[in-house]
């Protein structure tokens, strides 16, 4: 199996970021474009004037100063911008070469990419991207653009190999600066990642990114980097060479390793928390448009 998609599979996922009205076994796809829509409002927005409220106004636009003043509700009224920039922050480093359940992570990752990416040049975005992570590749930046040629050139990137530098580096900081640096004020950036590390050293980075952007953390995940399986006496290599043995029977190891990486994805919840930062977890075992579709009903939806 390749550890990357055909160029074929992500524009096939066109079609359902851009279904709208369909029949009703194809209702999970035509919400995607809605949700995306509506999830970043204040976004991609320019505001126009202050009215007064009518029934069915969304209250989270309300204009509070003006109501106190007036005593009678008032809502503030926003013109769409069809100019915002999205970029595509994809990790492509070694460590997204692995999946035991469903596909791998760079498969996974490359597909969340590609549904957001047809979502926003639906809705006339500025679109662009970012793959970090590569040793030999270095890091490769696709300035956002009204028409497709940046998406084209990320998706085609994304389904090409790696280079053989199987050296592992951690740039996700790195990678963050080149997007606040290259990136207009008010973008909407997605970062989906390899997220299993220690994130505290990046809380300072990504707040001075939100000052200044919109970022969403799509952390891509194997079920076997939560729980590992009972495999008897198995050998790992790391992308660096190093090997560790490791008896996969031991139930006290495999609490342990699960420990570590629930204090991890703890830490990493607490931290966007802190920050105002949608966290969407994608697993590489499950269908990647009914994640993302569900993911931001949870964060986003109307309630």
């Amino acid at each position: 199996m390749s550890l990357y998609p055909h160029i074929d599979d992500l524009l096939e996922l066109r079609h359902q970021a851009h279904t709208l009205g369909l029949a009703s076994h194809h209702l999970v796809n035509s919400s995607f474009s809605g949700l995306y829509a509506s999830v970043f409002r204040g976004t991609g927005l320019d505001f126009e004037e202050v009215r007064e409220y009518r029934e069915g106004d969304d209250i989270r636009n309300m204009e509070w100063n003006v109501t106190a003043r007036t005593n009678v509700p008032h809502l503030k009224i926003f013109r769409e911008e069809r100019e915002r920039s999205v970029v595509l922050c994809v990790d492509k480093g070694p460590h997204m070469s692995f999946g035991t359940r469903g596909t791998f992570k760079s498969i996974q990752a490359a597909r969340a990419a590609a549904l957001l990416g047809w979502a926003a040049s639906r809705l006339h975005d500025r679109v662009g991207g970012m793959l970090f992570g590569d040793a030999g590749q270095g890091m490769q930046y696709f300035r956002p653009t009204k028409d497709r040629r940046a998406l084209w050139r990320l998706l085609h990137s994304l389904t090409g190999e790696g280079s053989t530098e199987k050296r592992s580096i951690d740039c996700l900081a790195e990678a963050l600066q080149r997007a606040d640096r290259g990136t207009a004020t008010g973008s909407l950036i997605f970062v989906i990642a390899d997220m299993n590390r220690e994130i505290a050293a990046l809380e300072q980075t990504l707040g001075r990114l939100c000052q200044h952007h919109t970022l969403v953390l799509l952390p891509v995940d194997d079920p076997a980097e939560r729980e590992l399986p009972d495999m008897g006496q198995v050998t790992f290599t790391s992308p660096d060479g190093d090997t560790v043995e490791i008896d996969t029977r031991d139930n006290k190891a495999r609490n342990q390793y699960r420990g570590l990486w629930e204090r991890r994805r703890q830490g990493l919840k607490l931290m966007t928390s802190r920050l105002g930062i949608p966290l969407l977890p994608i697993r590489t075992d499950e269908d990647i448009h009914t994640t993302l579709t569900k993911g931001l009903a949870r964060h986003f939806g109307r309630r």
